[in-house]
């Protein structure tokens, strides 16, 4: 019903910067949240940003003043800007939309296939 594609991931050199994009279609009525978050080998998804309907964005403690996110409402899109990449931000970016499909649904929790993002030392 509702599908993601991510799009930005590949291979940078520490320090440098990627832009992960991440769009929705299908049938959307409305969302409530989009955000991304990273799987790294052996460790949980943690969350890395999220952007609500309305409010203030959300940033995990290790990625603050790097990464920003944003999102265009017109294109069901979400964005990371990532900079000052680090080894460690090495890992599997998700994004995660939270939406319903019609107004008598409840709000569900969409997940993208996932895009690797490898920065080397």
């Amino acid at each position: 019903q509702v599908q993601l594609v991510e799009s930005g991931g590949g291979l940078v050199q520490a320090g440098g910067s990627l832009r992960l994009s991440c769009s929705a279609s299908g049938s959307i009525f409305s969302i409530d949240a989009m955000g991304w978050y990273r799987q790294a080998p052996g460790n949980q998804r943690e969350l890395v940003a999220s952007i609500p309907r309305t409010g203030s964005t959300t940033y995990a403690d290790s990625v603050k003043g790097r990464f920003t996110i944003s999102s265009d409402k017109t294109k069901n899109t979400v964005y990371l800007q990532m900079s000052s990449l680090k080894p460690e931000d090495t890992a599997v970016y998700y994004c995660k939309v939270e939406g319903r499909t019609d107004i008598f649904d409840y709000t569900r929790a969409y997940w993208g296939q996932g895009t690797q993002v490898t920065v080397s030392s």
